[in-house]
């Protein structure tokens, strides 16, 4: 998601979480509320209507955001860009901590689906239809919205939130890498048949939508592999990531950020041994988190006298 960082404009910060928008959004914006005009009555009804929809999807972000920080990770920022949102969150490598992170997203919009359905109700029985038709355009469209970004979430395709939702789901008997990797293998098939039904209902941004897709699930296939090549490292016994669990590879993986020496941080006792650089905190090379080396013994071993850590290479 690095272009999307790129020539962003920052809108506002709430709750900690700065807030993005792309300048391309202003491009597909003007196209899109072109094409509202033939709904309402005058053109301020589109706007009204596109910018409520991206009310709804950074809502829908801030699910995300919220719900990682309640399970102990990072979420501070959100990019909205034509396509939708990105909640840059970092939640604990933990297949619980995961799925809360994802899911909270689509259940704004299950939240959200009654109280635009009732105001619609509410329109209706006050005949809004008849005395007030672009207020009751607009409700029934938000019902809609809500509906459609619900349903197309939940599609079990990777990198959509349905399938990252099943690799959360599977993570818990399968794994962190094998869970991605099965995930990441049923994207690449359902995004192969969105991207037919787009190219049969002839839908410009149903094709764009599939390249992105494709684009992600590629990197999601580059993480599956990584991981699974990770796995497969000598594991030193004795000490865990007192965040993921995970036991710290064996062997030179820690650069000094000094000297730029690779070390075993945890076989020199978090002092570089070419430049005596001595190091805070240790950095999980699995879940990115920090702390003292201290916390990295197990309770079987906790009489071990240790110092602390340095920082694993990516």
């Amino acid at each position: 998601m690095r272009t999307l960082n790129q020539g962003s404009i920052r809108l506002f910060r709430l709750a900690g979480v700065e807030v993005f928008l792309h300048w391309s959004w202003f491009l597909v914006a003007f196209y899109e509320i072109g094409m509202r005009n033939g709904r309402y009555s005058s053109v301020a009804w589109g706007i009204a209507e596109y910018l409520a929809l991206f009310l709804i999807v950074l809502t829908h972000e801030f699910g995300h955001a919220m719900a990682c920080r309640q399970v102990g990770g990072t979420a501070n920022r959100i990019v909205l860009w034509p396509l939708g949102g990105v909640a840059y969150v970092d939640p604990p490598q933990r297949p619980g901590a995961m799925l809360w992170s994802i899911a909270a997203g689509p259940l704004v919009n299950v939240v959200l689906f009654p109280i635009f359905y009732a105001a619609l109700q509410f329109g209706r029985q006050q005949g809004w239809r008849d005395t007030m038709p672009d207020a009751y355009m607009l409700v029934r469209a938000l019902v809609w919205i809500d509906v459609i970004l619900l349903v197309f979430n939940l599609l079990p395709i990777y990198p959509l939130d349905g399938g990252k939702i099943l690799r959360s789901l599977l993570w818990f008997p399968f794994g962190r890498a094998r869970s991605l990797m099965v995930a990441v293998v049923l994207g690449f098939v359902g995004i192969a048949a969105f991207a037919a039904f787009s190219l049969y209902t002839h839908s410009t941004w149903s094709v764009v939508i599939s390249a992105y897709m494709l684009f992600s699930c590629w990197g999601g296939l580059q993480q599956a592999r990584a991981l699974l090549k990770r796995e497969k490292i000598p594991r030193r016994e004795g000490f865990a990531c007192p965040s993921c669990r995970t036991a710290p590879p064996l062997g030179a993986v820690w650069k000094c950020a000094k000297c730029e020496q690779l070390f075993d941080t945890f076989a020199s006792r978090a002092v570089c041994p070419n430049c005596a650089a001595q190091y805070p905190v240790t950095t999980c090379g699995d879940c990115r988190r920090q702390a003292p080396m201290s916390e990295w013994v197990v309770p079987s071993v906790a009489g071990i006298g240790v110092v602390n850590g340095g920082l694993p290479i990516r």
